[in-house]
C-alpha cells in the first residue's frame, strides 16, 4: 500500500470530521464578535475598550476549523480592530498599536497551530490504519460460516485502541471437517502479540492438512516451542523462555458425523449448549500448555469425542470471560448464564454474553477476552442421524465408547486396547519438522 493510497482516504476522513463537527454553530461566535465589538465601542464610554476580546474569534475558529478559515477569521478580526480604532480616533495610539500587533501575532500562531494539528491528525490516522491492517492480518476475523457450521465470535483486548492481545482464535477448513482453535498466551495486551502470531501462524500452516487431530496438536507444540525460543533468543530475553506458553483448545467438527473431537492443552473446557443446559466438555486426559511439552517425559495428546448433534451450539472462550469478577470478587457464572440462552443463534448469543459480562464486571474489563459460538446446521445429503439419537462413532483412531456415552480416542500412546478403552498408537514426532502420514490436501 503506497503513501498516496493511504493519504487520500485519510484526507477524506479529515474533511468528513470537520463537516460533522459543530463548525457552523461555533463560527457564529467569532463572526458576532467581529461585528459587535466595533459597534459596541462606538456607544461605550472612552475609558471602556473591548477590542482586546477580538482574539477570541481566531482562537475559537482554530478549534473547529482548518488553517485557511482560521487565517480568514484572524484577518477579519484585525480589520475589526482597525475599524474600532478609527471610530474612536485612537488608531495611532500606543495601546491600539500594541493590541494590533498582539492580535496579528496570535492569529498567525493559531494558523500555524491549526496546520500542525491537521498534519499530526493525518499522521495519526495513517498509523492507525496501518496498525489496524497489521492486526487484522495476525488475528483475522472469523467467517460467518465454515462447512456445515455457523460461527460468531467476539474479541476484546485489555489495552485501549488495540484489536489484538494475548487471546487468539482461528478457523480452518479441511476436506471433510472444520477445525477451530482458541487460546490464551501468557501475558496480555500488546506485549503478547509476538506469541499470538507464532501460535496462529503454526495453526494456519497445518490445520488444513488431513492429519489426525493429535498429530496437529503435536505439530503446534513443536512449532510454538521452537518459535518462542527463537523469538526469545533474537530479542535477548532467553531468561523467560521456559515461562512462556499458550493454553489452547483445538476442536475438529466432521461434516458428516454428529460429533466433535476435542484436545485440551491446559485451557478452560468448551461448553455444549443444548435444550437449556450447558455441559462442560472436560477432556479425560488434558495435555500441558503448548510450549511446555518438553517438561513431560512422554508427549502424548488424547482426543476426546463428544456428541454434537444438529442444532447444538459449542461455546469456546478464554479465562477473560470465565474469570471476570463482580464487585464482591465472584467469578462470572458463564455456564449458568449461557444455559438460559441456548435457543439463541450464534450471533445474538455472543452479543448477549458480551453485554451481560460488561454489566456484571465491577469495572472495565482488565483482561483480554475471546469467545466463539459454533452451531451445527443441518446440511443436505448428510448421512448422520437426527438430533438426540445416539450414533456409534468410529474415527481414524478406532476410539472406544465409554459407558458415559463419550467416545475417547488416543493420539500418541495410551492405555492398552480393550472394550470401552482407547487403542494405543505409535508415538508421533513433535516439532516443526513433523513428518505427516498423509500428503497435504487442498481445503474445501
Amino acid at each position: 500500500m503506497t503513501t498516496a493510497s493511504i493519504t487520500t482516504p485519510l484526507g477524506q476522513i479529515l474533511r468528513s470530521w470537520r463537516r460533522s463537527a459543530p463548525g457552523p454553530l461555533w463560527l457564529v461566535v467569532p463572526l458576532v464578535l467581529i461585528v459587535a465589538i466595533p459597534v459596541a465601542d462606538h456607544f461605550l464610554p472612552p475609558d471602556i475598550h473591548l477590542a482586546h476580546l477580538l482574539i477570541v474569534a481566531p482562537a475559537v475558529t482554530s478549534v473547529v476549523a482548518g488553517p485557511r478559515l482560521t487565517a480568514l477569521i484572524g484577518g477579519l478580526a484585525v480589520v475589526s480592530l482597525l475599524v474600532a480604532g478609527t471610530e474612536r480616533g485612537v488608531l495611532t495610539t500606543e495601546s491600539v498599536l500594541v493590541e494590533f500587533g498582539s492580535l496579528a501575532a496570535l492569529s498567525t500562531l493559531l494558523v500555524v497551530f491549526s496546520l500542525l494539528r491537521d498534519r499530526l491528525w493525518l499522521e495519526l490516522l495513517r498509523v492507525r490504519s496501518v496498525s489496524d491492517a497489521t492486526q487484522r492480518v495476525v488475528l483475522r476475523p472469523l467467517p460467518d460460516r465454515a462447512g456445515p457450521v455457523s460461527i460468531a465470535s467476539e474479541y476484546r483486548s485489555s489495552e485501549a485502541d488495540t484489536r489484538i492481545g494475548g487471546d487468539l482464535y482461528a478457523v480452518a477448513r479441511a476436506s471433510d471437517s472444520t477445525r477451530l482453535v482458541i487460546g490464551d498466551v501468557r501475558g496480555k495486551g500488546l506485549a503478547s502479540i509476538s506469541d499470538t502470531a507464532i501460535m496462529l501462524g503454526a495453526f494456519r500452516a497445518a490445520a488444513h492438512r488431513q492429519s489426525p487431530l493429535p498429530e496437529l496438536v503435536a505439530y503446534l507444540e513443536g512449532a510454538v516451542r521452537w518459535g518462542l525460543a527463537e523469538f526469545s533468543e533474537s530479542s535477548g530475553s532467553e531468561a523467560d523462555v521456559g515461562e512462556r506458553f499458550v493454553t489452547a483448545v483445538v476442536v475438529d467438527i466432521p461434516d458428516n458425523e454428529p460429533v466433535v473431537h476435542v484436545i485440551s492443552c491446559g485451557h478452560p473446557p468448551p461448553l455444549l449448549l443444548r435444550n437449556g443446559t450447558a455441559t462442560a466438555l472436560d477432556v479425560p486426559a488434558p495435555a500441558l500448555p503448548l510450549g511446555l511439552g518438553g517438561l513431560s517425559d512422554e508427549e502424548s495428546y488424547v482426543q476426546a469425542t463428544f456428541p454434537f448433534a444438529y442444532g447444538d451450539r459449542l461455546l469456546l472462550y478464554t479465562d477473560g470471560v470465565s474469570e471476570t469478577r463482580d464487585g464482591q470478587g465472584t467469578f462470572y457464572p458463564l455456564a449458568e448464564r449461557a444455559a438460559a440462552w441456548t435457543d439463541q443463534a450464534p450471533g445474538p448469543l455472543v452479543r448477549k454474553i458480551t453485554a451481560d459480562l460488561k454489566a456484571y464486571a465491577a469495572g472495565p474489563l482488565n483482561d483480554d477476552m475471546a469467545m466463539i459460538v459454533v452451531q451445527r446446521d443441518e446440511s443436505p445429503g448428510s448421512r448422520s442421524k437426527p438430533p438426540g439419537q445416539q450414533v456409534p462413532h468410529h474415527d481414524r483412531h478406532h476410539a472406544g465408547k465409554a459407558a458415559d456415552g463419550v467416545v475417547h480416542g488416543v493420539g500418541n500412546g495410551g492405555p492398552a486396547a480393550g472394550p470401552g478403552r482407547p487403542h494405543a498408537h505409535p508415538p508421533h514426532p513433535a516439532g516443526a519438522g513433523n513428518n505427516w502420514r498423509q500428503a497435504p490436501k487442498t481445503a474445501e
